[in-house]
């Protein structure tokens, strides 16, 4: 077991990162230890392009041999921007270093996001303003002069730079709102750039600012006519639609009235990938960009998906022939794969599962989980792949995913592997609060309704015999907003579970919104609540406040760097907990910041904490 553990947990993956004119593609890899990048030619030979301290990613730079490279530092997320110069004709006799990359954005002080790369010019988004804002940039790579968008005091989380260079499209995150984001267009041509003129910027609201939609993967056709949004205004479910700079016009395309579907327009303005979202796995089509109407499926090799937090978007080629992902299934890690957009046909360009030398693997099972006001949770259950008679047959754990704006999906995650082949039954549950099931659904966590997303918790455990699991021999698992609902279910429901783990968690949501970074403050308190207004309440629902509730013992990972959730909030749990004679301990990875980025750290770490949960689920 400890060799198939070690297997599954250092299995490397590889993402599709871009794809230039000639079929070169750009992916990122862990092979090395943390995420370098790589790139594959067309005939699929692969060479690495960087060997630098911490992980990395980054994008072609159209019409050059070069590529703009996102680097931070032990995990702070203060992304820095540099170039690498590639050979004109195929891959450099060496990985580059530190010193082999030509500085362009780099301030240690502040953020610098990759948003968008056109043929001679990045937008990137910056808070080196007020280090709480971010204002989009628009930097010529030719001459290194920048223009600034200054927008207020807003966040975005996407951005497109139209063909013809005179607009910006920006998802802008509404700044009272959870979940909202207003989509704007900014004239460029008509922005003076200075941060003080406000009236100067010519922006175009194409939805209402506040309005509750998500809107994302911003995409242009080639004559920058029309913009191609996925978006849910108005809709239960992400939806295609184009919206018509001429007239204004918002025209639905391409819609599903029983599944998130996402779309990436090719550069020719032909067709429009779309991804189809049910139940986390994900199919594939293309659609005519015009009409809407479907051309053609696009096969996958098995279950699995292409999307979801963890993995990076779809890259159409410049001629529109080609694109290139990325797909994770139960069984593949992640792995490049190539579509033919004439045929529909996909070829893959790595094997991910090669690495895992035949450790078995757990496929998920899809569950609904009824609740006592009626809900229903959708779940993931993975089947032990130990033998059944072990001492831990019949234990279950719960992996409950970050976000809460997120959706566990049915790709490869290496914990539930591992714990899957520990003996363990494992359950995977989008609770409320979750993506990929609806508006409904993923409000009603929001503020004042935080511990109904907890309330699904002791639901599931109800449900647990239905699977064949023992509920007396049942643990937490989760990291980020996930290592929150650890230590909720440990803390509102001390009678229901035996043991948890905590990966980079939040143990009180007062401490964590005074201390996280400033930049994050405000977008989470849309989700959770103001410190200025909701305190109570956020006091309320913090694990810290019933700390002496808590019974099962506790084992806690955690970042020394991380920005988003600072160590103090594992420290002081640890401190309460230990201080009250509770079982908990913590480890602490000096190179990392929010989860455990660099394979040899997770090797150290996982099996640990499941030697802690073995000792705690075994029938002995």
């Amino acid at each position: 077991m400890t060799s198939d553990v070690q297997l599954l947990l250092g299995a490397s993956v590889f993402h599709a990162l871009d794809i230039d004119a000639a079929g070169r593609i750009l992916a990122g890899t862990d092979e090395t230890g943390s995420m370098q990048l790589i790139e594959i030619s067309a005939a699929g030979a692969a060479a690495p392009l960087t060997a630098l301290p911490g992980p990395c990613t980054g994008q072609y730079v159209p019409g050059e041999r070069a590529v703009i490279v996102s680097h931070d530092d032990g995990g702070n997320e203060r992304h820095q921007l540099s170039v690498l110069r590639l050979p004109p004709a195929g891959p450099p006799t060496r990985p580059a270093g530190p010193d082999d990359l030509a500085p362009l954005v780099t301030d240690p002080r502040f953020i610098h996001e990759l948003a968008a790369v056109a043929p001679g010019r990045i937008c990137y988004l910056t808070n080196r303003r007020n280090g709480v804002a971010f204002d989009p940039v628009i930097h010529d790579l030719g001459t290194g002069a920048e223009q600034t968008v200054s927008l207020g005091e807003r966040s975005f989380s996407a951005a497109a730079l139209s063909p013809d260079g005179r607009w910006l499209a920006l998802a802008a995150s509404s700044p009272v709102t959870a979940n909202s984001e207003q989509v704007l267009l900014v004239d460029l041509a008509g922005h003076s750039g200075a941060p003080d003129a406000p009236g100067d910027h010519r922006v175009t609201e194409v939805t209402p600012d506040g309005e509750p939609a998500m809107n994302g993967r911003l995409g242009w056709l080639p004559d920058s006519s029309a913009l191609i949004v996925t978006s849910n205004r108005g809709r239960e479910f992400t939806a295609i639609a184009r919206y018509a700079l001429a007239d204004r016009r918002w025209e639905w395309l391409i819609s599903d009235d029983t599944a998130d579907l996402a779309g990436w327009p090719a550069p020719d303005g032909s067709q429009i990938l779309v991804e189809r979202n049910s139940g986390g796995a994900s199919a594939l089509a293309l659609h005519d960009a015009v009409s809407g109407r479907r051309l053609r499926e696009m096969p996958l090799p098995g279950p699995g998906t292409i999307g979801g937090l963890r993995l990076p978007p779809p890259r159409w080629s410049a001629r529109s022939g080609t694109v290139a992902f990325t797909l994770a299934a139960a069984g593949q890690p992640g792995d490049v794969l190539v579509a033919d957009a004439t045929t529909g046909s996909v070829t893959q360009a790595t094997r991910s599962a090669d690495g895992l030398h035949g450790a078995p693997t757990s496929s998920p099972e899809r569950h609904r989980v009824p609740a006592p006001d009626g809900e229903q949770v959708p779940c993931l259950v993975y089947r032990p792949t130990a033998d059944s008679d072990s001492e831990l047959s019949g234990s279950a754990v719960l992996l409950v995913h970050g976000g809460p704006e997120s959706q566990a999906r049915q790709d490869y995650n290496g914990y539930v592997q591992a714990l899957a082949a520990a003996g363990h039954i494992v359950v995977v549950p989008n609770v409320r609060g979750s993506t990929g099931y609806g508006k409904r659904w993923y409000s009603l966590d929001d503020r004042e309704r935080r511990l109904d997303s907890v309330a699904d918790l002791a639901a599931i455990h109800a449900w647990l015999p239905a699977v064949g699991a023992d509920p007396a021999r049942a643990a937490l698992w989760g990291a980020s907003y996930g290592g929150y609902m650890v230590l909720a279910g440990l803390a509102f429901q001390p009678e229901l579970w035996a043991a948890g783990v905590d990966i980079v968690g939040i143990s009180s949501l007062v401490t964590f919104l005074e201390n996280t970074s400033a930049y994050r403050r405000a977008y989470r308190e849309r989700e959770y609540g103001t410190l200025a207004r909701d305190r109570e309440l956020l006091l309320a629902a913090s694990p810290l406040t019933r700390i002496d509730q808590v019974r099962a013992p506790l084992f806690i990972i955690h970042g020394a760097n991380d920005p988003r959730v600072p160590l103090s909030e594992a420290e002081q749990i640890h401190a309460a907990l230990t201080s009250r004679g509770r079982e908990c301990e913590l480890l602490v990875y000096p190179d990392e910041g929010h989860g455990l980025a660099r394979r040899a750290n997770k090797l150290d770490a996982a099996p640990k904490a499941i030697a802690f949960l073995a000792r705690h689920l075994s029938r002995a």
